[in-house]
């Protein structure tokens, strides 16, 4: 056993290994001195650990290395693909469905004249000989109201421009005096139903006296017209005129809350065309237009109004001898007025602050032209309507019944009686 290891002892000895240090296991030959072994083991266990420290920390180095290698590499292999045309094809289908939901309606949900429509971005078209083209099928123009495109079309250069055509609407104060008689549902609900066609804004003011009925009430509330109830607490034994007195008592409200728009007197009982309150809004301060009307023994129609040339007033239709010494012969409901003259005297140049009212105590016919004197000095501050008053826009009919009262709630309690019962 001993001739064994001599032999192979020298075989061995010098042999190095991968890590390239002596194997620590190899015994050293019994024929090297021992100064010499000593030294060798020590140059061996020194080298190993040396070899240790430098190869541990080359291998951590080497790994840091290849991580931050790998990291740039891949930053830029990411950033070369995000800057391929491919990736705008990537967003290009979104797109093209947004635009296949959204079919470019306009703000009034009414389909543009420019709307185009992607019908499928999944299915490849065929255009011409079956060649492929791409995912849209060609663009359909749809031309659906032509007309309210051009509309958008010049009210969006109007705003590019800053210039706007649009002028607000004047607002019509409608005064109506009631009371309670046998016509007095039927004349209500006929103007209503006029009122209600007007293009707002309009105000109706109602007046009744003593108290508001709640049949006037309830009917006022079905027309679907914007109103006022007023009630007029005048005493009626002291009363000439109770229409006079139920108008004093709107112009108090116009004058107290500072209404501004055109005031225009509408009894009940008279027939008015829509053309009517559309010209009135053309009012500046005070517009008249003639009137026709029923003569006392309703057995022929008679004009009561302004001659015009044009819009100025040159002179009057009038046919009632005892009337010929007013100033102005006008019926109650042909003029209207700026409401701003009740309140605003200032812009008008009134001389005096006094309320314009109507009164009371003048004979029975002249209520219109004292009332009318209050407003405007002479015909050069008045407006003819239409232009060369030619034109009947209202008629004054005495279609009443006197001395008969309309049943409470304008309801009968009974039946009446048959005529022609049923056998």
């Amino acid at each position: 056993m001993a001739s064994f290891r001599r032999t192979l002892s020298p075989a061995y000895h010098d042999r190095h290994y991968t890590n390239g240090l002596f194997s620590p296991s190899s015994p050293p030959s019994h024929k090297i001195p021992s100064s010499n072994a000593n030294y060798s083991s020590l140059a061996s266990s020194f080298q190993k650990l040396i070899g240790s420290v430098f190869m541990r920390r080359y291998n951590r180095k080497g790994q840091w290395r290849k991580i931050a290698f790998r990291c740039v590499i891949f930053f830029f292999a990411g950033f070369l693909l995000g800057m391929f045309p491919f990736g705008n094809q990537i967003h290009e289908i979104p797109q093209q469905q947004q635009q296949r939901n959204n079919v470019a309606f306009d703000i009034n949900n009414t389909p543009r004249a420019d709307a185009r429509v992607i019908l499928d971005d999944r299915v490849p078209a065929k255009r011409g000989g079956g060649e492929d083209k791409g995912f849209v099928i060609d663009p359909i123009s749809l031309s659906l109201n032509m007309n309210a495109e051009k509309k958008k079309v010049k009210l969006n250069d109007m705003v590019e421009s800053g210039r706007f055509d649009f002028v607000a609407r004047k607002q019509l104060i409608v005064v109506t005096p009631t009371y309670n008689r046998a016509f007095q549902s039927y004349f209500l609900n006929r103007l209503g139903q006029v009122l209600r066609l007007v293009p707002p804004p309009l105000l109706w003011v109602v007046v009744e006296m003593n108290s508001a009925s709640m049949e006037t009430a309830e009917l006022l509330r079905k027309t679907g017209v914007m109103y006022r109830h007023l009630v007029c607490k005048k005493n009626s034994t002291d009363v000439k005129d109770r229409g006079v007195h139920q108008r004093n008592r709107a112009l108090e409200h116009i004058e107290h809350h500072k209404l501004d728009g055109i005031v225009y007197f509408a009894d009940d009982d008279n027939v008015y065309s829509l053309e009517l309150f559309q010209t009135m809004r053309d009012i500046s301060r005070f517009g008249t237009w003639p009137v026709a009307m029923l003569a006392p023994s309703k057995n022929k129609a008679i004009l009561e109004g302004p001659v015009c040339n044009g819009s100025q007033v040159i002179g009057w239709h009038t046919n009632e001898k005892s009337k010929r010494l007013r100033r102005f012969h006008v019926d109650m409901s042909g003029f209207a007025f700026n409401s701003t003259i009740l309140w605003d005297p200032k812009r008008w140049r009134r001389p005096t602050s006094k309320p314009i009212r109507q009164l009371d105590s003048v004979k029975e016919g002249f209520q219109e032209t004292t009332f009318i004197e209050q407003l405007v000095e002479d015909e050069n501050q008045m407006e003819g309507s239409p232009p060369a008053c030619m034109k009947i826009m209202n008629w004054h009919l005495h279609l009443d019944v006197h001395n008969v009262v309309y049943p409470k709630g304008w309801m009968l309690e009974k039946n009446l009686d048959a005529v022609i019962p049923i056998k």
